[in-house]
């Protein structure tokens, strides 16, 4: 994210003595004459607008006024004596700066009413312009959370929904494993068993993908392609289109704000479908029995663009128990052949009453 200076505005500050409303560059109340103390915070203006004299322009980017540390004047970054009394700045100490004010206020700013005798008076004026009377600031708004690019606020929200369905299923699955791995023991005896062998048969058939053109494999064919953001960086760059946050206004320390945007620049490249040639299962060939004597099955007589594919094998037991029968499943031939007929285990099973797993019985 990169930080784009639209301009420089000033900013206002408000005397605790007579509660008049300042402009920000005005070192001493315009209402009282006091000076302004260090501990007062510059506010952003209720209008603003951007400063086009270019002297201004040079202050504002001065830097962050200083506080005399012996009389308290203020005076301009960069001055070495106090203009005030005449003593050495460099004890002096430094305003703040950084803050942000708040969301850039453009157009006309709604009129203030004079507290005293009711006159509407211009947004920024200090003063009312009937009485004199001081006019305080409106009542603060909730400030503008400055805004960042907002180039895909509904990928945002479908990545909010996402994550909070990633979320559940997550829990959901701790649920389930911790059910699946609390178990009680059943008493079993082997009453059957079965097997089945299975092998996939591939055949080479056209797949559609989609991917960004640089990645596409050689061999495929390219269908449409679209132009789509493949990623964000904080310079420009060919075939890259900038994108800016809302304008906010950073208190500069001088009685003057920099109005900023962040922005990013979307990289745009071209999206494409395409076909390929892959591997893709068009049969398979089974064999099963209830014997302990499991084989595959023959293979058939394939085409010049078929293979033969993965194989699986199954295998249940079936066992007999006081609450009823209970099937067990495993991949592996050699746990398969400890099930003699007739033979007694103790059975793992879960709360989804499943055969979690097996031991001999003694």
């Amino acid at each position: 994210m990169v930080k784009k200076t639209v301009g420089y505005v000033r900013t206002e500050w408000t005397c605790p003595n007579c509660q008049t409303r300042n402009p920000g560059p005005q070192k001493t109340c315009t209402s009282c004459g006091m000076p302004q103390p260090d501990d007062v915070q510059f506010e952003q203006a209720a209008q603003e607008e951007i400063i086009k004299n270019e002297a201004e322009i040079a202050k504002a980017k001065a830097g962050p006024d200083i506080h005399c540390y012996y009389c308290g004047s203020r005076n301009p970054a960069g001055a070495a004596t106090c203009s005030q009394c005449g003593a050495d700045l460099r004890e002096g100490k430094a305003r703040d700066k950084g803050r942000i004010l708040g969301a850039r206020r453009t157009g006309p700013a709604p009129k203030i009413t004079c507290s005293a005798c009711g006159a509407e008076n211009e947004a920024n004026a200090p003063k009312c312009a009937q009485c004199g009377a001081p006019l305080t600031r409106p009542e603060p708004e909730a400030r503008a959370v400055p805004a960042k690019p907002l180039r895909r606020p509904q990928n945002r929200l479908w990545a909010v929904i996402a994550g909070g369905v990633a979320l559940l299923c997550c829990l959901a699955a701790i649920v389930f494993f911790i059910l699946s791995a609390r178990t009680s023991d059943i008493n079993g005896t082997v009453q059957d068993v079965s097997w089945t062998r299975t092998i996939a048969i591939e055949a080479l058939q056209p797949v559609e993908h989609a991917d960004w053109r640089d990645s596409i494999p050689a061999e495929a064919i390219v269908g449409v392609c679209t132009q789509k953001v493949h990623h964000t960086q904080d310079n420009p760059a060919p075939n890259a289109k900038e994108v800016c946050g809302t304008p906010y206004s950073v208190d500069k320390g001088s009685g003057y704000a920099e109005v900023v945007q962040d922005c990013e620049y979307e990289v745009y490249e071209e999206w494409c479908k395409y076909t390929v040639d892959e591997w893709q299962k068009v049969d398979e060939v089974s064999l099963g029995g209830n014997n302990r004597n499991p084989q595959w099955p023959a293979e058939p007589v394939l085409s010049r663009n078929q293979r033969p594919g993965e194989r699986v094998e199954q295998y249940k037991i079936i066992f007999n128990t006081e609450q009823g029968q209970y099937t067990y499943t495993t991949s592996s031939e050699t746990e398969f052949q400890r099930y003699d007929l007739g033979s007694r285990w103790i059975l793992k099973v879960n709360t989804f009453n499943a055969v979690m797993d097996t031991e001999p019985a003694r």
